[in-house]
């Protein structure tokens, strides 16, 4: 089915192109700017649909002028069906993609591939369109990397199916400067018209607040970062910062300074700020923290007497030995505390946190430590508690093959028995020199038990070293 496209009453003026620039609508025998009173992104779409171009790009609001205000549902086909009042707002510039259009997704960034033929639109074969592909459509409709790619995800549609097989090397701008090759096979199957999802653009970000989950709201637009402010519910805004961060929940949204920036309207639902309306009316600032404030801490296992070695699961450690579990964070916030948790028991420790880290010390592993363990930071901030845990570390607890000691013995014999073999085969002795090899080899022999018993010594305890002494 294609679109009722109306556009000898609408044009895009000032961006270059048909498909970018101001929006002004013929009204009377004059050309009057448009301006969105509710729902740019909206009335974008409608703008985008009706002049024949692809998805929305962008919609910008420029300087305040007086000229139709208008708000639409966004599934109109021309701005005629929408609702206008003639009103002091500021004006809309729109930049839609000349080629491609992503069509019944969740938002801007999703739907069923189309690409513009012959002044209609075609679905794109899934056996004709990959990776590369996709990352070029993405960065044609403004969007960032794809995050999916399947075939019937957005429906079908009702027109044609695109007749070529795109050849994009993936750093082309635009779907038009991407190669296409005839198709190997003129059909293509029903559930087969490829959908994609990409990745919203990383166009908000929260400064001032010493966590990316944290601080006042920004957003990207025109080449520079501008405050976002509010001018409705601020909680609804702060749900949909904290979801497009990817920083988990809304802990607290407060207003800031009065400061002229984006004035922003959100539902809470939406998955970026690009979906919201908004304004340029003086209002405040917004500052805004997630639950996912701290980052994710450290945990790791050391021994100082090496007893501790890399098993087919995991660490595994000597009954024993002592050892150490270290928890650590970056330095985003001073103080909080750490706690470490087992899974094999309901024990657990809690100790301060001293230059970001802390270090749990156990005297002698045994079995009852085998098990998997995890370190939870605290830390009060913002009036607020907040907790991140560590990836889980398991360990495991194993009998030693040999005492060590007996070990360091053998191979300090071994290293004594290859120099003795060594200087015996070096040296040629003449009979007067056999006497004095043989003295020489007879002491090297007794320098070598001298050292593995007192290697023996250093390693037994006090009542065994006193009992060979006894003994000798």
């Amino acid at each position: 089915m294609r679109d009722n496209i109306e556009p000898d009453d609408v044009r895009l003026v000032g961006g270059g192109s048909h498909c970018a620039g101001g929006v002004e609508w013929y009204d009377q025998g004059e050309w009057r700017t448009v301006v969105a009173y509710w729902e740019q992104e909206d009335v974008a779409a409608v703008v985008c649909r009706q002049m024949g171009c692809g998805s929305t790009v962008s919609a910008l609001r420029g300087n305040t002028t007086r000229g139709f205000g208008f708000i639409c549902s966004g599934s109109v086909s021309s701005l005629r069906e929408c609702s206008r009042m003639y009103d002091l707002l500021p004006g809309l510039t729109v930049i839609c993609s000349e080629s491609v259009r992503l069509v019944d997704g969740a938002g801007l960034c999703s739907g069923r591939v189309e690409v513009k033929s012959n002044q209609s639109w075609a679905s794109v074969c899934e056996a004709d369109f990959d990776r590369q592909d996709a990352e070029v459509v993405c960065r044609d409709v403004g969007c960032g990397a794809p995050a999916a790619l399947q075939g019937g995800l957005y429906g079908e549609g009702e027109g044609q199916t695109w007749d070529k097989e795109f050849q994009c090397k993936g750093n082309e701008s635009l779907l038009l400067d991407c190669d296409t090759s005839d198709r190997e096979k003129n059909t293509c199957l029903p559930g087969n018209a490829v959908g994609v999802t990409c990745s919203e653009p990383d166009d908000v970000r929260l400064v001032g607040g010493g966590s990316r989950c944290a601080g006042g709201v920004e957003r990207y637009d025109q080449g520079e970062w501008r405050i976002v402010g509010s001018f409705s519910n601020v909680m609804s805004i702060a749900e949909v910062v904290c979801r497009q961060m990817g920083c988990g929940s809304t802990v607290s949204s407060l207003p800031g300074n009065t400061t002229r920036g984006f004035g922003v309207s959100c539902y809470g639902s939406e998955s970026s700020l690009r979906e919201c309306s908004r304004s340029h009316r003086l209002l405040p600032g917004l500052t805004v923290i997630c639950s996912d404030l701290l980052v994710q801490p450290d945990i790791f296992l050391t021994d100082p007497m090496g007893g501790v070695f890399r098993g087919h699961q995991g660490p595994e450690m000597f009954r024993g030995y002592n050892f150490t579990i270290t928890c650590s964070t970056q330095p985003q916030y001073p103080g909080g505390s750490f706690l470490l948790t087992f899974t094999g028991s309901n024990r657990t420790q809690t100790q301060p946190a001293v230059n970001h880290s802390a270090a749990f010390l156990f005297p002698a592993a045994d079995d009852s430590h085998q098990g998997n363990y995890s370190c939870v930071y605290d830390n009060y901030v913002f009036s607020h508690n907040f907790s991140s845990e560590s990836e889980l570390l398991p360990l495991a607890i194993t009998a030693s093959p040999l005492p060590a000691f007996i070990i360091r013995h053998v191979v300090v014999l071994l290293i004594l028995l290859t120099s003795i073999t060594t200087s015996y085969l070096y040296y040629k002795p003449t009979r007067r020199q056999k006497r004095v090899n043989r003295v020489s080899s007879m002491d090297l022999y007794v320098n070598a038990m001298e050292m593995v018993s007192l290697s023996s010594r250093a390693e037994a305890g006090p009542g065994e070293e006193r009992a060979a002494q006894g003994t000798e």
